[in-house]
């Protein structure tokens, strides 16, 4: 299991590492987690992604308790454990304040199906979770009930978090959720927006079921 660990670590240092490279995090905010062997690691508060060590990042159990002798986790810890909970399908979590998504998320609107890219994050809209101040128990909840049926989520007056099946899933899709804020912005300061009927959406997602490289 050390291995294993000492793997996961360097996997997450990367992770956060390209989060910076995307511009996806600006400063010393954003977050990520991965599931491990009796919990998660996640990124410690306060310590920009670029200049995170891996003997920095935080091991938390599930039910929220941190072993001694490690850093402060992130303050949006309890968020990354609700998703977990929630979610068997989640084994990697990103949470950052990506520009358009962030700007977007001050509207306290969806973003709707305005292109058929949005069924990337599961469903035909990509919901904006409630306010709730950050770190809260509150804006876990709210998180969770956004993210019913979908692996992304704005979180309003805040940003963005995705879930994946690993840690390259999860940040390739928060990736895609600031693309399609940035054009949807776009949209908005152009005029009208034709949004993709539910019909419309059915087929886009039905159609992304055998959609790429499939295990045979």
């Amino acid at each position: 299991m050390k291995r294993r660990l000492s793997a996961d670590r360097r996997s997450l240092v990367s992770a956060l590492q390209r989060l910076s490279q995307l511009g996806l995090s600006p400063g010393d905010s954003g977050n990520i987690s991965v599931r491990v062997d009796g919990g998660i690691l996640i990124s410690p508060t306060g310590i920009a992604g670029a200049d995170t060590r891996p003997d920095q990042l935080v091991f938390m159990t599930l039910a929220g308790d941190v072993p001694a002798g490690q850093l402060r986790p992130s303050s949006e810890a309890p968020m990354h454990l609700a998703l977990y909970r929630d979610r068997s399908d989640a084994n990697a979590v990103v949470h950052c304040h990506s520009a358009f998504a962030t700007a977007l998320s001050a509207t306290r609107r969806d973003i709707p199906a305005w292109h058929y890219m949005v069924a990337v994050a599961g469903g035909d809209s990509i919901r904006c979770a409630e306010y709730a101040i950050f770190g809260s128990d509150e804006l876990s909840a709210n998180a969770v009930t956004a993210m019913s049926g979908r692996n992304a989520c704005l979180l309003a007056n805040h940003g963005q978090i995705t879930i994946g099946k690993n840690l390259d899933a999860a940040l390739a899709l928060a990736a895609e959720v600031e693309q399609l804020a940035s054009g949807y912005s776009r949209c908005l300061n152009i005029g009208s927006v034709s949004i993709l009927d539910a019909a419309e959406m059915k087929a886009v997602l039905d159609k992304f079921q055998g959609y790429g490289q499939q295990a045979e």
